[in-house]
């Protein structure tokens, strides 16, 4: 390890951090004069003028699970300390199952459902919060975006999100532009992000880099980089991962997980954490941690690569699991009494300690800071979501040609019919029927998956700080409205005058009303049940029982007035009965000449409309109420959706 002239060994965390530790150290927290002249070196550098450092003491994260039927509390990370200065870029590194992610989201504050915290988070000093969201960039291993967008459009909507709404057209699209022309994207510009059925999209390493540049767009002066080279080249790895170094000697901190980094990367980074079995095993430069596996008696051969060595060293090996967690106990105990542990400890004591006595700006990055107006946001994320949906050939296309091939087969099964006749006033009350079940049953089922598919980037960006749930949710519902509207429209219109039903303005238009409504009842509850549980399985076990109640309180297979009292009440929850009264209340009305070409006296004959609407337990005087109680139940289950919603988010 390299020291100055003095004899005192550069720390291993940075070697540009001077004078932070002697082997003349009397104790890790002790008040010697060694102690005392480490940290007057270390506070000549101010961290709160540089960048941000950040620091955390004694940090353990526990998972809830559950075991049969006991919820128990795993720990995944067991006592660690340590600290990131500003300007440095720091590879996380462990085997699978090391804890590597999960402390890196913990120092995030993005903590998983169920995780338990305890210990000390500091940035400048200061604990960490929600304040996070907005200084820090997270970029996760998964990506996910919407895939119809183009990678102009998604960059631009981000940045309309993202940036202050006083930054300029020019401002955004000159960000844009930089930040795509350095990450080598812009002949993707126009290239659809990824959608099925798509024969141009952007590949795996594409979508790697659109998902940094995204974080690049806050320019945040923390970014955490979860596995950012999977599913990469070496070359496009390398390129990120050089941007990233010229990002860290800029004075941004970057902390990235990473898995098995070629020789080229690896000695890139600035500082490097290895972790084993849930505690820090190594903390500083890679050629120290070279020096401290020698001297801890494991020696890397010359050929080596020093990633997979260490990586290698600190995973279990399989039949010798019981060797390989001794072989690991050893080496984070070695580090824990050595000097490289001290220097770690030095570090933290500094920002603990000295830190809070110092202004910190970091509450101060959003004071001047303007988000959207609240339908400003509105609009870009209703305006994303819509483009999504009339870009998918698997939804909208296909629900709107699916309505005319069967708005056709039912308008010519029926087609001349005559309202004057009893086979009339069956065909009519058919024709009522299919109207109203292909205005339920199909867009309630079709629409269950919606919500789930995109669950992940909404609780993504939710947690990213960018809207709230509200928005969201608003967005989603006004964005699916014009295909809410559309579809009953064009049903209704191909099976009216196939079908003949009567030929007036008033009929028409209110029997198009209904529909309208009916879909859109159907649409919500949908969306209710996708909203109330956390799979579309779990939804449809539980929505196909209520879909039994609906059909039987329609009034069509069970007159209402002879349903038991303990059953009858199911009715008013039924908008298939309201939509089915109020359409037979718009066609029966008036209608008083109705033949009987029946001789039995015994079979009963239907004559007039009031007759017709009284064999269904109708009422004329129910056509505004009908109407109403539609709408307020659609209105009811879009609250009872977004309160679930929100439970989820509050769950997590």
């Amino acid at each position: 390890m390299a020291s100055d002239e003095e004899g005192t060994q550069l720390s291993p965390l940075n070697t540009s951090w001077r004078n932070f530790g002697t082997n003349e150290s009397s104790g890790i927290f002790g008040e010697s004069d060694q102690y005392t002249r480490k940290i007057r070196t270390y506070s000549q550098w101010s961290p709160m003028e540089e960048g941000v450092t950040l620091a955390w003491n004694d940090v353990s994260v526990y998972i809830q699970t559950k075991k049969k039927g006991k919820t128990t509390c795993k720990r995944i990370i067991n006592g660690v300390t340590g600290a990131v200065k500003a300007g440095s870029l720091v590879a996380l590194m462990g085997a699978s199952g090391a804890g590597k992610s999960t402390l890196m989201s913990t120092l995030a504050y993005r903590n998983a459902s169920g995780a338990c915290v305890e210990g000390d988070i500091l940035i400048n000093g200061r604990p960490i919060g929600d304040y996070m969201k907005y200084i820090s960039g997270f970029m996760h291993q998964e990506d996910i975006f919407i895939g119809s967008l183009t990678v102009l459009e998604h960059m631009n909507i981000m940045a309309r999100l993202k940036l202050d709404r006083k930054t300029t057209q020019q401002e955004r699209n000159s960000k844009i532009y930089e930040i795509l022309k350095s990450l080598g994207l812009t002949k993707c510009l126009n290239t659809r992000i990824g959608i099925n059925g798509e024969s141009k999209v952007l590949s795996g390493g594409e979508k790697k880099r659109l998902a940094f540049a995204t974080e690049l767009l806050t320019d945040p002066p923390i970014l955490f980089c979860d596995e950012p080279t999977t599913g990469l080249d070496s070359y496009s790895a390398q390129k990120i991962i050089t941007m990233m170094n010229t990002m860290a000697c800029s004075g941004k901190t970057i902390l990235c997980t990473i898995h098995q980094p070629s020789s080229d990367i690896f000695a890139i980074f600035s500082q490097l954490i290895l972790m084993a079995d849930g505690r820090i095993a190594f903390m500083g430069s890679a050629a120290s941690a070279l020096d401290f596996f020698e001297k801890a008696g494991y020696r890397c051969p010359t050929s080596y690569n020093p990633a997979d060595f260490f990586i290698k060293t600190l995973a279990t090996t399989p039949g010798y699991e019981e060797n390989s967690r001794q072989c690991i106990k050893r080496i984070c105990d070695y580090f824990v009494v050595s000097d490289y542990n001290k220097e770690v400890n030095v570090v933290v004591q500094y920002e603990f300690h000295m830190g809070r006595a110092v202004e910190s700006k970091i509450y101060k990055l959003r004071t001047n800071f303007n988000e959207l107006f609240f339908w400003q946001k509105l609009y870009w994320l209703t305006y994303r979501w819509f483009l999504d949906l009339w870009r998918d050939p698997t939804l909208q296309a296909t629900k709107i040609s699916e309505k005319i091939v069967i708005g056709i087969m039912i308008g010519l099964c029926y087609l001349g019919t005559d309202f004057t006749t009893q086979i009339g006033v069956q065909n009519v009350q058919g024709i009522i029927f299919l109207l109203v079940s292909e205005n339920t049953f199909t867009p309630m089922y079709s629409i269950l998956d919606e919500f789930p598919q995109k669950y992940p980037l909404f609780l993504r960006e939710y947690n990213s700080g960018l809207y709230s749930a509200f928005l969201y949710f608003l967005s989603r519902i006004l964005s699916m409205l014009p295909g809410l509207i559309i579809e009953p429209i064009l049903f209704v219109i191909i099976v009216y005058w196939l079908s003949g039903l009567r030929a007036s303005a008033y009929a028409f238009l209110m029997t198009t009303l209904a529909g309208i409504l009916t879909l859109n009842s159907a649409a919500a509850c949908g969306i209710f049940f996708s909203n109330a549980f956390d799979s579309v399985p779990a939804a449809m076990a539980y929505l196909v029982p209520f879909d039994y109640v609906l059909m039987l309180t329609s009034g069509v297979f069970v007159k209402l007035s002879t349903l038991p009292r303990v059953f009858s009440w199911t009715k008013y929850l039924s908008w298939l009965m309201y939509s089915t009264e109020s359409i037979s209340i718009i066609q029966w009305n008036g209608i008083k000449n109705i033949t009987c070409d029946i001789s039995d006296q015994e079979i009963p004959c239907l004559t007039s409309d009031t007759q017709v609407l009284e064999k269904y337990s109708f009422s004329e005087d129910n056509l505004s109420r009908d109407l109403w109680s539609m709408l307020f139940l659609c209105i009811i289950f879009h609250c009872l959706s977004f309160i679930c919603l929100w439970l989820k988010i509050r769950k997590r």
